[in-house]
């Protein structure tokens, strides 16, 4: 057979001298791929990377008269499969920060004398600042002194959480005293002993503004907003937090999924080294930088991740994370990119495997999809070199 009938049986439909037969050939299979893209609904998560790759199959990525065989035709290349590991986790960037960042007004009135240095723990017990000379004392509580407790005080919950922390601290050992919210001869008494143990008057009474009450059974100062010598008033006179570091990360909306109450993370530090945490909260809009994302004024939301070694997170001490959610995770897989990916009439996926000068169109089974690529099993090997657009 002559050079002219070669290029005679190669040129495709519509060209002078193309024989009736390749026609016949080639025209049902294009028409067909073109019908698969009609009918064949993709996943959401792979819509956008394998629409083009589904474009592929209504053309012929090869030209068999071209003069470097084995070349795709323009717009399409080759990518080698990959045997490897697939992971769908996530990182993101956080810091490590004190825990439940609180201010402190000081109550009542009076001249600040003695103030705390930032850095410092105060235990529930602890004197926390001083007004007047006379010690204004940390105590564990949700609910704010707003009143004088003492003898004749009407029923509340004040006194309820003013006697709880009387017992914790010890000064009402041996008196039987009952945790309620009646202030009783035996309360009165177990603050004389407090009173006593701060080398105060013993009054019997909790005069308003001597306690502050925080949730927290110990706090680090972290900010003083008051001087020495300042009246006391309604200002912010302290930011007290937590002695924990926890891990503080802002995700993007589309990453909240991936944040579960309680779920478990891995922390890794700037200086090198993880630590393990567990997811406490997620609160929309708490903290950060202003609680806005830079789309629009959408507050972001700040997930908080406590830590189990405490140790290791006081080396590095408040500093940069980066916080990983662990996904699912292939191993030893096939894995191509998705945009290799073609939809396949009557569901399914498959690849197109470079064969020589030609290609073949291989039915693969999906498994994990991740980073914008996709787990194959089926008639596939590593180093098969499969089509993508370019």
């Amino acid at each position: 057979m002559d050079r002219t009938s070669e290029t005679s049986r190669t040129a495709g439909p519509g060209r002078p001298g193309a024989p009736a037969r390749a026609a016949d050939h080639d025209e049902p299979a294009i028409g067909t791929v073109r019908r698969k893209r009609r009918r064949v609904v993709l996943p959401l998560v792979l819509v956008a990377a394998v629409g083009g790759a589904a474009a592929l199959g209504a053309t012929r990525p090869w030209d068999r008269g071209s003069s470097a065989p084995g070349q795709p035709a323009l717009g399409h290349g080759t990518v080698a499969v990959e045997r490897g590991s697939l992971s769908s986790g996530i990182q993101v960037a956080g810091a490590l920060a004190y825990d439940a960042s609180t201010p402190v007004v000081a109550s009542g009135r009076g001249t600040f004398t003695a103030l705390p240095a930032v850095g410092s723990v105060v235990k529930a017990g602890g004197r926390l600042y001083e007004v007047d000379g006379l010690p204004v004392v940390l105590m564990t509580g949700e609910r704010p002194l707003w009143r004088d407790l003492g003898p004749g005080v009407e029923d509340g919950p004040d006194v309820r959480q003013l006697e709880r922390n009387l017992v914790a601290l010890g000064h009402a050992d041996g008196l039987g005293l009952a945790v309620d919210e009646k202030f009783t001869a035996g309360t009165a008494v177990a603050v004389k002993r407090w009173q006593k143990a701060l080398g105060v008057k013993q009054t019997g009474t909790v005069a308003f503004g001597s306690v502050v009450m925080v949730p927290q059974r110990a706090v680090r100062v972290d900010k003083v907003g008051v001087r020495l010598g300042a009246p006391v008033g309604a200002a912010e006179a302290l930011t007290v937090s937590g002695t924990d570091l926890v891990a503080v990360v802002q995700p993007a909306e589309n990453q909240l999924s991936r944040f579960k109450p309680d779920g478990r993370v891995e922390v890794r530090l700037a200086e090198g080294g993880t630590v393990q945490g567990r997811i406490r909260s997620l609160v929309r809009g708490g903290g950060g930088d202003g609680g806005a994302d830079s789309g629009g004024g959408r507050q972001k939301t700040v997930v908080t991740v406590v830590l189990d070694d405490q140790r290791a997170a006081r080396r590095a001490g408040p500093s940069s994370v980066t916080v990983d959610v662990v996904g699912d995770t292939a191993t030893d897989a096939l894995v191509v990119p998705v945009t290799a990916l073609l939809a396949l009439d009557g569901g399914g996926y498959g690849v197109n495997v470079v064969t020589g000068t030609t290609t073949r169109l291989v039915k693969v089974r999906l498994g994990l999809v991740a980073d914008a690529r996709a787990q194959i099993t089926g008639d596939v090997r590593s180093g098969d070199r499969v089509v993508i657009p370019t």
